[in-house]
């Protein structure tokens, strides 16, 4: 079957001058030309036919070309306008562009940037097309998750096969990437989702509380323990608990939760019995498991128990294929929640999008959006100007960062080097946030407790850069 072919319309008063376009056009691009000779022959060839690309003059008898752009985007605000504009006009073509038009070429025309802008338009035009279309997909083919990549395509099918089992699985992935929503996607998939689904941010319990809060007490168990209390064990009686952040768990309860995984049972605090369990154990990590294993901070054979099926969830820039998707996925919830007009993005903001970093991943595009949403005042989203730092360039801390030895093992190579990201990351993020740590995680994607852990771990200290 042919492919179909674009469609051009051309826009002129000046006759010759179409019928000229139309041959170079056609000598080049494999495509359909229409002309029409004023706007109000366009918009009526608009309403009779779809069209990929048009490119319009803008001084025209009758009504212009920015009023023709006004009127085309009323009824499809998607579709690719390019501005041909003459000598002395191109500051109202570049003022069309700030009004949604996509691209604009002087005349007279050179051959080859005529044939560049119009190859440019069309594929932003196919762009967009099909993020349209992929929106209007039933595109969860498990619950929760979005994505038409090959390797979003790929954790599908494993959540599909882990969920007719009733195996323990490690779930690892960078942050926001979906880890939870992996989970819950298996969940909600398996025999048990009529039963509960417990989570369990392990670094958010202090340590000296996470181990009643797991196993649950007795009354006198300690002091403040005025009654018996069932922990989150046995919350997910007939369900699945989920463990996010397993990297964090303590060593000492990382004992007590092997022998939970082995023997199916649970001993409350303060009790000499033990309880049966019927609970599918799910847990996540953005930690590397196998190196804290060799650092002495994870026990191995816990890792083993919990390794038996494992699901590793993509970062956004190895599925950049998904983020209109994801984008389109993202505007719909944020308009729901906040019970606002639906908006969308530009063409234009939407290939910044596309080639940008997103180091917190899918939740750092969710959040951007919701931002961008609640600070737009139209329905077109066409600039992120400050709301991202992965649409930003890269910090000036970048340019003094050393080199490592090179001569070393590529591990520790890795290790030093991510280290030293990690603390000139945290010391630039906090700087410029005055210390404020809900404001930082916003800002990089991470939770606040998790971020909190990290700065922790690198032993900084928040309340020092609130006085700078």
């Amino acid at each position: 079957m042919d492919t179909p072919k674009d469609v051009l319309l051309l826009v002129d008063d000046e006759t010759d001058l179409l019928s000229g376009l139309k041959r170079t056009i056609l000598a080049d691009i494999p495509c359909i030309v229409h002309t029409t000779a004023s706007a109000k022959e366009a918009l009526v060839m608009l309403s009779r036919e779809p069209v990929d690309l048009v490119l319009t003059d803008i001084r025209m008898p009758g009504m212009d070309g920015h009023s023709l752009l006004r009127e085309i985007h009323k009824k499809d605000p998607h579709l690719s306008v390019i501005f041909m504009t003459g000598y002395g006009t191109i500051e109202a073509a570049v003022s069309a562009i700030r009004e949604g038009a996509y691209d604009f070429i002087p005349k007279p025309f050179k051959t080859e940037t005529l044939i560049h802008v119009i190859r440019k338009g069309l594929e932003h035009n196919r762009l967009i097309r099909e993020n349209i279309r992929l929106s209007r997909m039933v595109c969860t083919p498990v619950p929760g998750l979005i994505g038409q990549s090959a390797p979003m395509r790929g954790i599908f099918e494993k959540i599909r096969m882990l969920a007719r089992t009733d195996v323990t699985v490690l779930i690892s992935g960078e942050t926001g990437t979906g880890k939870e929503l992996a989970a819950r996607a298996i969940h909600d998939s398996s025999p048990r989702r009529g039963g509960p689904l417990i989570t369990v941010n392990c670094p958010a319990i202090p340590e000296s509380m996470l181990e009643s809060e797991l196993f649950g007490y007795t009354r006198g168990a300690f002091t403040g323990a005025v009654k018996d209390r069932a922990g989150y064990f046995v919350a997910a009686e007939g369900g699945t608990l989920f463990l996010d952040e397993i990297g964090d768990l303590p060593l000492g309860l990382q004992a007590k939760l092997l022998r939970v995984l082995q023997e199916k049972e649970i001993q409350p605090l303060g009790s000499d019995r033990s309880k049966k369990l019927d609970v599918r154990i799910i847990a996540a990590t953005h930690q590397n498991l196998e190196k804290k294993i060799e650092a002495n901070t994870f026990r191995a054979d816990l890792f083993y128990r919990l390794n038996v099926a494992t699901i590793t969830m993509p970062a956004l820039r190895d599925i950049r294929e998904d983020i209109p998707l994801l984008a389109e996925h993202f505007l719909e919830k944020t308009a729901c929640q906040l019970k606002m007009e639906k908006k969308h993005i530009s063409p234009l903001l939407l290939e910044e999008f596309m080639a940008a970093p997103w180091p917190g991943n899918a939740r750092e595009l969710e959040n951007t959006l919701q931002g961008l949403c609640v600070m737009t005042a139209g329905k077109e989203i066409k600039s992120a100007a400050g709301k991202s730092s992965a649409l930003q360039k890269c910090p000036e801390f970048f340019s003094d960062f050393d080199c490592p030895d090179m001569d070393l093992p590529y591990q520790q190579i890795k290790e030093e080097v991510l280290s030293r990201f990690t603390r000139q990351y945290l010391d630039y993020l906090l700087k410029k946030t005055s210390g404020n740590i809900s404001h930082a995680a916003r800002l990089s994607g991470i939770q606040r407790q998790s971020l909190q852990k990290i700065i922790r771990r690198y032993k900084m200290d928040a309340e020092g850069y609130r006085s700078e």
